[in-house]
């Protein structure tokens, strides 16, 4: 599918079975969430009750929501171009902004982070919509939707940036239901009802690049963090011990997610009909809970370095078996979504990590986390050799069949 009208002096120009590259200035934007994603993680970590764990939620999906917004837009939008890239600057210093709030949200800086996320969402879709050329009334009609959309939401923002404790909580929570509700009925506003798929193509291999690259931003904040624990404590047997567990752990998720899913997906969505359709569910929607368990692996393996030995507390096993779950299961319906079936290899590894979880107390944080490092390095070889069977069987069918 391809747009048969003009796009646009901004808009990235189609090229037929050619893949658009991320350019470097959409990789230097990315980099302010490396800062943005290690803020959520240590705000989970110094605020691990009930209320912080809602309120973190809330914050992640907060960041994770204007990534993806971004990252639609230019999918589109050309950022080789001047404008395009100063909008890129842009949006790079609102998320500066947004990231040193994080701490202090639901605090002192409520306003600051409601005013930098209200201000990169309605701003940047104001950029598109005047980017647009009237001729693509469809596109620019779209464009209308979701800018009536994220004004609605930004009023709720603004005011529990205004509001104070409980009820900043909850108009933020409304807020951010109103974002993430409006993809799913297609921004349908009164009068013009709702968005075609078709008004949603998107050069799929360049999606699919840009959601694998922020999951090595968040691959790569847990490896820091676990780094600059492991600096500052005396290097004990138990100490290294959580280390190399934390390591291998990160390689095991890279492996689960970058050896054949992230491949396949792109491969999926670039030769899909409607990819703006596959883009809505695999990646916008399916990534947010893998991206979430890299997040609170980081916290356990923190956890755990700094005390490796005793016995597990709450906290630490819900970081240390919730985040590998958080992470299979995300990864188990990405890849149901790109290939048609459930990964068998990750359905044993959820239910093995549930029963660890129910006897966790009786491990020290040490062995929790080798016990889920372990589990998850199984099911990464587990899929690695039933997909590797299952193309030499598809092989030899097709070579008997040749023949």
């Amino acid at each position: 599918m391809t747009w048969d009208i003009e796009r646009g002096p901004l808009f990235r120009p189609i090229v037929p079975h050619q893949h658009s590259r991320v350019t470097y200035a959409e990789l230097l934007f990315d980099l302010v969430f490396v800062f943005a994603v290690t803020q959520v993680s240590h705000t989970l970590l110094s605020h691990f009750t009930p209320l912080g764990a809602v309120q973190t939620t809330l914050l992640l999906l907060s960041v994770w929501w204007v990534w993806v917004y971004t990252s639609w837009i230019t999918n589109w939008l050309n950022p080789e171009l001047t404008p395009v890239r100063i909008l890129l600057f842009l949006l790079m210093l609102g998320g500066l902004v947004l990231s040193t709030s994080i701490p202090l949200a639901f605090d002192s800086r409520g306003l600051w982070f409601a005013i930098a996320y209200a201000a990169m969402q309605v701003g940047r879709t104001i950029f598109w919509l005047v980017s647009t050329p009237p001729a693509r009334t469809a596109a620019r009609m779209n464009a209308v939707r979701i800018l009536v959309w994220l004004s609605i939401s930004a009023v709720f923002w603004i005011a529990g940036g205004l509001a104070q404790g409980q009820a900043r909580l909850l108009l933020w929570a409304l807020a951010l239901g109103i974002e993430y509700v409006s993809p799913a009925v297609r921004f349908w506003i009164p009068k013009y009802g709702a968005s075609k798929v078709a008004d949603w193509y998107v050069e799929g291999g360049h999606l699919a690049e840009r959601y694998a690259g922020f999951i090595i931003i968040a691959l790569g904040e847990s490896i820091v963090v676990t780094g600059a624990t492991l600096a500052d404590l005396k290097w004990t047997s138990e100490v290294i011990a959580a280390f190399l567990s934390a390591f291998v752990a990160a390689l095991a998720m890279w492996w689960l997610y970058f050896h054949k899913g992230a491949e396949a997906g792109s491969e999926l969505i670039s030769n899909s009909r409607e990819p703006g359709r596959l883009a809505r569910l695999a990646y916008t929607y399916l990534h947010l809970p893998i991206v979430a368990g890299i997040i609170l692996s980081a916290v356990a393996d923190d956890v755990v370095l700094q005390h490796p030995a005793g016995h597990s507390d709450v906290r630490t096993i819900v970081c240390a078996v919730g985040g590998p779950m958080l992470f299979l299961v995300g990864t188990i319906l990405f890849k149901h979504a790109i290939r048609g079936w459930l990964q068998l290899s990750h359905g044993v590894g959820i239910v093995a990590l549930g029963v660890l979880g129910w006897f966790g107390t009786e491990l020290s944080p040490l062995m929790l986390s080798i016990a889920t490092t372990l589990l998850m390095v199984i099911v990464a070889v587990w899929e690695s050799l039933s997909l590797r069977s299952g193309a030499a069987r598809v092989k030899a069918q097709s070579e008997a069949t040749s023949a």
